[in-house]
């Protein structure tokens, strides 16, 4: 899977593949029933949201209320949160366009257990400091995050 969505990426930043193509096809991936493994060191419950670095904030949220019909949430200038049925779409404007994270939501999560874990996993997890937001990368240096089943914004 590692590879496909790398694949995905490259393609999409080299212009092969249109945003709304990406999006469409890392929801198809992450829906497709994974092989599980022996043991894992969480269990992913849910895909919780998607986040997207995009050049201009009112054309992408104009393009996916109008294509799909994703009520607004919340936006500023620099953000913007469309529902996605139990989930959600984000968009973090900057002038590289691209995927900036994708977040899983994990069983029984909570922040300090989880960062404990990562480290003693190898990985290097970050926590922003007062959120309960971990971040830490993956073996493609993809943004990964994990939460809870019900994280908002």
């Amino acid at each position: 899977m590692e590879r496909i969505v790398s694949k995905m990426l490259e393609e999409y930043e080299r212009g092969t593949v249109s945003r709304r193509r990406l999006v469409h096809s890392l929801a198809a991936l992450l829906a497709a029933p994974p092989a599980q493994p022996a043991a894992s060191t969480f269990k992913g419950v849910g895909l919780n949201h998607i986040a997207v670095r995009v050049a201009d904030i009112p054309r992408s949220r104009e393009f996916y209320q109008k294509h799909l019909g994703l009520p607004l949430i919340s936006q500023s200038e620099t953000s913007c949160f469309l529902r996605l049925g139990d989930e959600f779409l984000t968009f973090f404007r900057n002038e590289r366009p691209g995927l900036d994270h994708y977040c899983i939501a994990i069983e029984n999560f909570q922040p300090d257990a989880v960062m404990s874990t990562l480290q003693r996993q190898g990985l290097k997890p970050r926590r922003p400091a007062g959120t309960d937001r971990i971040y830490f990368p993956d073996p493609d240096g993809l943004e990964v995050q994990l939460s809870s089943a019900d994280h908002m914004a």
